[in-house]
């Protein structure tokens, strides 16, 4: 928990940006996994701990603009919570550790709501994503669940995006000491794994870590030998010498801030030459977009950059023809790099996700692209000091997207098919790294963690 005082000048902030009404926070509760009293592992909604940073389940707040109020809703545990839990500081304590004074039984939520209601004040709230969300607004606020994301208040989303998109130095600290965990993750991935290995185990070391040093995974690790999968999760598949192998892993601290990172080893001791040339392409994508990120510049244009280096290395083995720039300008990357080159990232992985794409990641001026390719770019704006992102451009082979184009002999003007029938089996690379925009430039976040061939085979020993 950051201090006091952080807490209450966020909220400040937030009121003067959104000008009038009631801002209603809605926190997440818990949630049975095969029956009511088996869980999932708690976790707060990420604008919930921005505003009120407590991390504790089946509370809500709102901020009464017009009265200059702030009142949380929750109950104290019972005696009989307490049995099952042990003692845990009141409610009360917690919410005075925030600067929210005003605490209320959660029973009284909905009638403050229909009184609210009543008097005509504006309700803002952010789009649900959680069905208990729904049926809470469908109750309090009478919005059907079908209705819910198109009620939810635009002038909120765009403030909260407004204020999350910048990192202060205290949340770029906290985030750093995720991506340290999340790199220690993967020299553990990178110095350990052996062919005959599953990778369902190694995922399962590589979480241990990140509940070691206080927090836990920030998403379901993708950890595979076919890694032109995009989110391929862990299996019971025993890893072969030859093949590649994988691992998208990130820690989350204690207090949810997220690392994202990817590293793309060999199976066995080395690469094969072919597997060290198309990683090498990869790398050379990856440091020339990091180098490209400073402030001004669109994030469009750096994922366009990343491309074309990507289509230059394939020109360089065969697969692609012509000139790199037009092959660009016709979508041809996309048969080879399908997603988008980085996004936000913060209190989620893939930061303030659920308010919009087009609200975080672009501006009214600058509309996200809807073709294939394009429309998974998450993040297409110019950068600013305080942004912290992800850069991770790949090479994905995926047969049935290969086969698609090949029967239609798509851009065949760009494509040698013959030659890309040769790597049809290759699957994937993806090398990714974690940085904060800075008044210069940008920063690499985290140490050191190796990526250059050498170094990984030098682990690999």
């Amino acid at each position: 928990m950051f201090s006091t005082e952080t807490y209450k000048q966020r909220r400040r902030i937030l009121k003067q940006k959104v000008g009038s009404g009631i801002i209603l926070f809605l926190g997440n509760d818990e949630s049975g996994m095969n029956y009511r009293d088996n869980t999932y592992p708690f976790r707060q909604d990420s604008t919930f701990l921005y505003y009120f940073g407590l991390d504790t389940a089946s509370i809500h707040a709102v901020i009464d603009i017009d009265n200059d109020q702030e009142i949380m809703f929750g109950d104290e545990l019972t005696i009989d919570d307490i049995v099952w839990t042990g003692y845990q500081e009141p409610l009360t304590e917690k919410a005075a550790k925030v600067g929210a004074n005003q605490v209320n039984p959660l029973s009284a939520l909905a009638g403050y709501l229909r009184d609210i209601q009543s008097r005509k004040q504006e309700v803002h709230f952010l789009p649900p994503y959680r069905a208990e969300h729904n049926l809470k607004l469908q109750e309090w606020l009478q919005v059907s669940p079908s209705e819910a994301s198109q009620r939810a208040s635009v002038k909120l989303i765009k403030a909260v995006v407004s204020m999350r998109s910048y990192k202060s130095s205290e949340e770029i600290a906290e985030i750093e000491k995720a991506v340290n965990t999340s790199i220690d993750m993967h020299l553990d991935f990178m110095r350990t794994t052996r062919p005959g290995m599953t990778e369902k185990a190694i995922a399962g070391k590589l979480q241990s870590i990140a509940i070691g040093q206080g927090g836990d995974i920030s998403y379901p690790i993708i950890l595979t030998v076919n890694g032109e999968t995009l989110h391929t999760h862990a299996r019971d598949y025993v890893i072969k010498d030859g093949q590649m192998a994988l691992c998208d892993a990130g820690a989350e601290t204690a207090m949810h801030y997220c690392g994202d990172l990817t590293r793309t080893i060999p199976a066995g001791k080395q690469f094969s030459s072919i597997q060290k040339e198309m990683y090498e392409i990869v790398l050379n994508a990856q440091v020339s977009a990091i180098e490209a990120c400073k402030p001004g510049v669109l994030f469009r244009d750096v994922h366009a950059l990343a491309s074309t280096k990507l289509l230059e290395g394939l020109k360089s083995v065969g697969i692609i023809k012509g000139d790199p720039q037009e092959a660009l300008a016709n979508d041809v990357h996309t048969l080879f790099f399908q997603c988008g080159l980085g996004h936000m990232m913060g209190l989620d992985v893939h930061d303030m996700e659920n308010l919009g794409e087009q609200y975080v990641g672009y501006t009214e001026d600058l509309i996200k692209g809807t073709t294939f390719g394009w429309k998974s770019l998450r993040l297409g704006r110019a950068l600013e000091p305080g942004f912290v992102l992800t850069v991770e451009p790949g090479l994905y082979f995926i047969q049935t997207l290969i086969d698609r184009w090949k029967a239609e002999n798509k851009l065949s003007q760009f494509i040698d098919y013959g030659k890309l029938e040769q790597f049809r089996n290759f699957t994937g690379i993806r090398v990714e790294d974690n940085l904060v925009i800075t008044e210069d430039g940008n920063r690499v976040l985290g140490k050191e963690l190796v990526k250059d061939v050498v170094e990984i085979e030098a682990l690999r020993g």
